[in-house]
């Protein structure tokens, strides 16, 4: 039986970080309180039948349309959370380039509140692929297993950010920039939020052993792609044209 929040304490548009954090969750109660680390709670409750008079017509459309609104964004969260599971246990052995070996997980967690809180961007299924858009390339994970998972849309998505490894590194780099135009709308989101979260991370916490060179010539190489998607998101965009100064 499916839950669904009926009342909220704090504002549903805090920061995505904070509202994966669930840290308890009653499952037995008839209201299920769900707390969030910020201090914020969603009770949920069971979702009651619809009520109808005896031709079978609503009786309260508007208390429905709640229920349904209701609905909605227990699915979002949902998907949102099975997402950053998903991730997590496919990344668990991996870690960053950093000098600080930093878990994995964090870049895709880092592509998901870029997009939700400095890109306004609601769509669930963008959240989603941007926590799992390296599943493809940098794991053993399947476009098959994630259609089953997450559905052919959202696999899709990730397929299109995907790079082929078997191709050597500077033709991958040729193809992105090529590629990168014609993309979906979403993947050109999960794209850009990749990108400034790459030169974001190598301004601050380059990979070992780079050359200044070589960062030089990643942030050249990323704003060429960008420039392929430049139209998509003003404010994502202008965030990419913020952190490109930073180039060394």
């Amino acid at each position: 039986m499916k839950l669904v929040p009926v009342a909220f304490g704090g504002e549903c548009g805090e920061p995505l970080a904070q509202q994966l954090q669930a840290v308890r969750v009653f499952r037995h109660a008839r209201a299920l309180p769900v707390r969030f680390q910020s201090g914020a709670i969603v009770y949920c409750t069971r979702s009651p039948p619809a009520q109808t008079d005896r031709h079978g017509a609503s009786v309260d459309a508007n208390n429905i349309t709640e229920a349904q609104e209701a609905r909605a964004q227990a699915d979002s969260a949902d998907l949102i959370l099975r997402a950053v599971a998903f991730a997590a246990h496919k990344h668990r052995d991996q870690r960053r380039k950093d000098k600080d070996a930093s878990p994995y997980i964090n870049h895709p967690i880092q592509l998901a509140t870029v997009l939700w809180e400095e890109g306004g961007v609601r769509d669930p299924k963008v959240i989603a692929a941007a926590l799992l858009h390296d599943t493809l390339e940098d794991t053993e994970t399947t476009w098959q297993e994630l259609r089953g998972v997450f559905g052919e849309e959202i696999a899709d998505v990730v397929l299109e950010v995907t790079d082929t490894k078997w191709i050597k590194k500077a033709v991958r780099k040729r193809l992105q920039v090529a590629r990168a135009a014609h993309s979906s709308d979403n993947a050109k989101l999960v794209k850009l939020a990749d990108k400034i979260c790459n030169l974001r991370d190598v301004a601050a916490h380059p990979p070992a052993g780079w050359s200044l060179e070589r960062k030089q010539q990643y942030f050249d190489w990323a704003k060429e792609v960008v420039d392929q998607l430049r139209g998509t998101h003003p404010e994502l965009e202008r965030r990419f044209d913020e952190v490109y100064t930073l180039k060394p």
